[in-house]
């Protein structure tokens, strides 16, 4: 073999190492009529026996975005395994941002369905220790998990600027966003799903983060219509096991989280952690720091 020849096969290895040192593997799962993904990174040397973060995101988003892969960076460079899941929204093996194009069928309490699901996942692997870590409105689905579902195996809770809700504040942002009143669509999508008709199809319609979408008419009322357990402070003195709570001085996304958990009562078990200057999505240090203050919680479970 000549000498250029050695060193491309060389190149070639070398490159394959180095991808593969930060690869974190793909694993999927069964569920219903179709398949859920999530990425999971184990630490050196470290088995699901050893324990292991199930992380949820937010508002129609993905495990790919930057807070997700940055907190599975850090944690897994201190030496905790995590699992980041896709919430399928309905979607066969989805991968990134939820099309707007995409007919909207899915429900915000599908995903607790799922975590139940890649809990089960997670036990059959050998995992027995397990902390459900969720952000903005995965933090609210996370929470209501604990706060309804009893799982021996998980062990704590820790919110990332988890959804605050109240509907007078969901209508006015509603109309701010598409400029025309949330009240005539819900009652609308209300009475189709108390009709029998809750895959009724509702055409140019404003929901969530899509404009001028394709929903049914039981998704919008169950994102719209009023319910308290869409606040997750209110889930709070439901949960029996320690939670972690973080707060950003900058986030304009969630907004009221601090003065609602001061006013919580019988919620000994809550820690809550504001990082200043920090704002929704805790970029660069900020991360750094929910990471420290993370290994010290996990630390004293």
């Amino acid at each position: 073999m000549n000498r250029s020849l050695s060193m491309h096969l060389l190149a070639i290895l070398l490159l394959a190492l180095i991808g593969s040192a930060g690869h974190a593997d793909e694993v999927t799962l069964a569920h219903g009529d179709i398949t859920l993904n999530a990425r999971l990174e184990l630490a050196d040397g470290k088995t699901l026996g050893d324990g292991v973060i199930l992380m949820t995101h937010g508002t129609l988003a993905h495990n790919g975005m930057e807070i997700i892969q940055t907190l599975q960076d850090l944690l897994k460079e201190n030496g905790m395994n995590t699992l980041a899941i896709n919430l399928g929204l309905g979607l066969n093996d989805r991968h990134g941002m939820y099309p707007c194009e995409a007919l909207h069928s899915h429900k915000h309490t599908d995903a607790l369905d799922e975590i139940g699901a890649w809990t089960g996942w997670l036990k059959d692997q050998g995992a027995d220790n397990i902390v459900l870590l969720g952000h903005s409105r995965g933090g609210n689905q996370v929470a209501w998990f604990a706060a309804e579902r009893t799982e021996p195996a998980v062990k704590a809770v820790v919110l990332v600027a988890p959804q605050t809700w109240d509907a007078d504040s969901e209508a006015k942002g509603y109309a701010a966003r598409y400029g025309k009143p949330l009240g005539p669509l819900l009652e609308k999508a209300q009475a189709l799903v108390k009709a029998g008709k809750a895959d009724a199809k509702l055409e140019h319609t404003d929901f969530i983060y899509c404009a001028d979408t394709e929903v049914t008419a039981g998704s919008f009322a169950a994102y719209y219509t009023p319910d308290t357990r869409m606040d997750t402070p209110s889930l709070l003195p439901g949960i029996g096991i320690p939670v972690l709570v973080f707060s950003g001085t900058e986030d304009k996304a969630v907004t009221g989280l601090g003065d609602k958990l001061a006013r919580l009562e019988n919620t000994g078990n809550v820690e809550h952690v504001t990082i200043e200057g920090a704002d929704h999505y805790f970029r660069d240090l900020y991360a750094e720091d929910m990471v420290d203050a993370i290994i010290d919680f996990t630390g004293r479970l």
